[in-house]
């Protein structure tokens, strides 16, 4: 059978050792920026393939253009400007933006235009932000009116506008709505659409039907191209930026000339209910970008969009979002990049490898092996592909590069690449097992055969209290957040102290000392690490406060005995672990405990009794033991201890009516009792019921608050106390209480505190 195994591993070598290899190479060169470049290729290749979509018709661009200011010269005057916008708002327009800088006065007509500037509420100016210069400042009227934004465009390395502002914060610290943001923004307002914050922590805002994230600085293909850099005066401004998802207009807007506007040569109602823009289309203004749509292939001339066309781009994107629904781009989380780039590095290594063992019958089939498999992994390049586009097409932009390459790469590596790693082997294992039984299966020549051997073994189980009732009250992220963290706590703990975990159950915990590798310490450390691990509970539970979650409590069981201890299981699937009666009477002394409770064996408490703080002993049967047993209660070892309950039971002014079903097991038997609640602490109760109950019983309880006339239920305890002159009369420690009944009761004991009763802590014993 271990050469089976060995032939096994053998044969599938290179897939094991390349698939991995390739994913972190392409992800390194990823992480470092070096498939940037390719990556926005392919991007901008997206916009470029991408059909015709119709002109928006609620947007008309003023254009000035050369032949206008040839007529009405550069710039234009302050008369012809105020004439401009006054004719322009006899159609009553939505909202008009002014794309031109007006921070200093254009004789004659400086006074008319303040006027019409102080006269027009639906007017946006411009300034700018960011740049190799100071800024240009904003008219001081618009200024005053804050009827400004910034006009600021976002290049890349390349030139190329694939990202753009929606906000950016000034030199002085405040924050500038964008030019088309603006713009679109009040438009929307017609349509009662106006921003509605979802998420304050990533800024994540309802804007109509479309949601927007704020673009990151390493999001999609991005490598670390995050905060904008005042070159002259050197400060960092913090931004909201998406990317855009321009329109690919064939005729691009609806769009006049000054000169046809100021001689009133225009269509009527042109304007009416619409977003008009003024801006400067001149050639010879310079005011023209490069976007994705610019392509330079084949020698041709290269297709720059002037800078007011761009900013009606940018918000006829954000209104067709808000109210059509039109894509805002989207990308995915890194850790989904990761995996589907993982997932094409896999498929490319396994088609080749299954491939490579096709036999080919004769020598012509041979010669047409090679070209048939590269066809296959051809075919599945171009689905990819076009499976990106169409993603696009949706607005996601998905890592088509990297993909490619790890489909490819992996296809070539794999049938070159020979080697085996046992460190890589190691690091798999690592994750499942400790280091201790990866060496022990990996380096010892009867590691992977079946079997094991007898030995004395002392075992841990703990298990988290009333866990399974909060996780129905929790967001399942939330629960799995908590269980993760208390997890990753305790695994800390008891890697100190050099237990082995066996398994994680559910919220539970097996952990063995002295199995695969004995010390002459296993009890003891088995002991100290339980301390450790109820001190590490406030750290859990500071950390869970801060999650808005109750705090947890767990117990935890010791026993050591004779155990099997080896790799035990089928030819198919084995495990390293332990069996016999020592496991199970180690998981039920586990059971027994409450919250913030260590209970160790006899034989446990025999090997450390020197050393160890005893808080309570008791004697039980166990089902399915014949004798009863010792436990103790232990609250330290050495100089490691628990702090000790001090609670006091305070008296209730009225007794509380209670229901309660005994719980055996997991399941809650049938038949209800009643009961009432007499003294009341922190965790503790004393009770009165209409049945007999033995120590240790778990019950399932409903309070009857009968000023309010309600039930409080869901409430779990441990009866930890019977007074065996009256076995109805018994105390309780609560093991598992909902938010809403532990407030009540923490009322119920604060009403109740003018009579206190101190907790007479007696020796637990049957």
């Amino acid at each position: 059978m271990r050469s089976d195994l060995k032939k096994q591993l053998w044969k599938w070598r290179d897939v094991l050792v390349t698939i991995p290899a390739t994913t972190v190479i392409l992800l390194g060169l990823r992480f470092a920026g070096l498939l940037q470049p390719l990556e926005l290729s392919a991007y901008d290749l997206f916009f470029q393939w991408r059909p015709s979509e119709k002109t928006d018709d609620r947007i008309v661009i003023v254009a000035i253009d050369e032949s206008d200011i040839q007529k009405y010269n550069s710039p234009i005057t302050d008369a012809n400007l105020a004439k401009l916008l006054n004719i322009i708002k006899q159609q009553q327009p939505r909202v008009i933006g002014l794309d031109i800088y007006r921070d200093l006065p254009v004789e004659p007509g400086h006074q008319e235009l303040i006027t019409v500037f102080s006269s027009t509420p639906n007017l946006i100016g411009i300034r700018t932000v960011v740049g190799t210069q100071s800024g240009v400042a904003a008219p001081p009227i618009l200024e005053k009116l804050h009827q400004v934004a910034a006009n600021d465009l976002l290049p890349d390395g390349d030139g190329k506008i694939r990202r753009v502002f929606l906000s950016i914060t000034d030199k002085r610290g405040k924050i500038v709505e964008s030019f088309s943001a603006s713009l679109s923004e009040r438009y929307l307002k017609a349509e009662k659409i106006e921003p509605k914050l979802l998420d304050a922590k990533t800024k994540k805002y309802k804007f109509g039907k479309s949601i927007l994230v704020p673009f990151k600085a390493n999001d999609g293909g991005y490598v670390s191209s995050g905060a904008i850099v005042s070159k002259i005066e050197g400060y960092k401004t913090e931004s909201y930026k998406i990317l855009s998802n321009y329109r690919n207009f064939p005729d691009g807007f609806h769009t006049v000339s000054l000169t046809e506007v100021l001689e009133e040569n225009i269509p009527k109602d042109i304007f009416r209910d619409r977003l008009v823009l003024i801006g400067v289309t001149a050639e010879s203004s310079g005011d023209y970008f490069i976007t994705p749509y610019t392509s330079s292939l084949f020698g041709k001339s290269i297709t720059l969009t002037n800078g007011v066309v761009l900013h009606a781009n940018i918000a006829s994107q954000l209104i067709s979002s808000a109210i059509e629904g039109r894509p805002i781009l989207q990308v995915w989380s890194k850790p989904i990049e990761y995996l589907w780039i993982s997932i094409w590095a896999i498929v490319g290594g396994i088609l080749c490898w299954i491939r490579r063992y096709v036999k080919p019958k004769n020598q012509l089939k041979h010669l047409l092996h090679l070209p048939l498999g590269t066809l296959a992994i051809l075919i599945l390049g171009s689905g990819l592909t076009f499976g990106s586009y169409m993603a696009f097409l949706q607005g996601w932009w998905i890592p088509v590069v990297p993909s490619l390459l790890a489909l490819f790469i992996s296809a070539i590596a794999v049938t070159s690449y020979t080697a085996r790693s046992a460190h890589r082997i190691r690091q798999v294992f690592g994750r499942y097992l400790t280091d201790e039984v990866v060496a022990n299966l990996l380096e010892t020549p009867e590691g992977l055969n079946l079997g094991g051997d007898k030995r004395k073994v002392t075992l841990l189980f703990s298990d988290l209290r009333g866990f399974s009732a909060l996780f129905e009250n929790v967001e399942p992220e939330q629960g799995v957040k908590a269980i993760s963290l208390y997890l990753d706590v305790m695994t800390e703990v008891i890697t100190k102290y050099k237990g082995t975990i066996n398994e994680f159950i559910g919220d539970g915990i097996f952990v063995m000392f002295g199995a695969p590798i004995q010390r002459q310490d296993d009890i003891q450390r088995a002991v100290t690490c339980a301390i450790a691990m109820q001190l590490a509970m406030a750290e859990v539970n500071t950390e869970l406060e801060t999650m808005l979650i109750p705090p947890l409590q767990m117990g935890i069981g010791i026993h050591t005995g004779e155990v099997l201890a080896g790799n035990i299981g089928s030819q198919r699937r084995a495990k390293y672990t332990v069996m016999g009666s020592t496991v199970n009477l180690a998981s039920r002394i586990e059971s027994y405990t409450v919250g913030g409770q260590i209970l160790v064996s006899e034989a446990v408490f025999n090997e450390v009794k020197e050393i160890v703080r005893i808080d309570a002993q008791m004697r039980v049967k166990p089902k399915g033991f014949n004798d009863a047993i010792v436990m103790f209660d232990i609250g330290g070892i050495n100089d490691l201890f628990l702090p000790e309950d001090k609670e006091q039971l305070v008296r209730l002014v009225q007794p509380i009516s209670m229901e309660w079903n005994a719980i055996e097991g997991k399941h809650v038997k049938a038949k209800r009792y009643t009961g009432t609640l007499s003294k009341l602490s922190a965790n503790n109760a004393e009770i009165r019921v209409d049945l007999n109950l033995e120590p240790l019983t778990n019950l399932q309880i409903t309070f009857i608050d009968r000023e309010q006339e309600r039930r409080m239920d869901n409430v779990y305890a441990k009866v930890v106390e019977v007074d065996f002159e009256d076995l109805s009369h018994c105390w309780i420690r609560f093991t598992a209480v909902p938010a809403d009944v532990a407030e009540w009761l923490f009322d119920l004991r604060q009403a109740s505190m003018i009579i206190p009763l101190a907790y007479e802590e007696t020796e637990l014993s049957s």
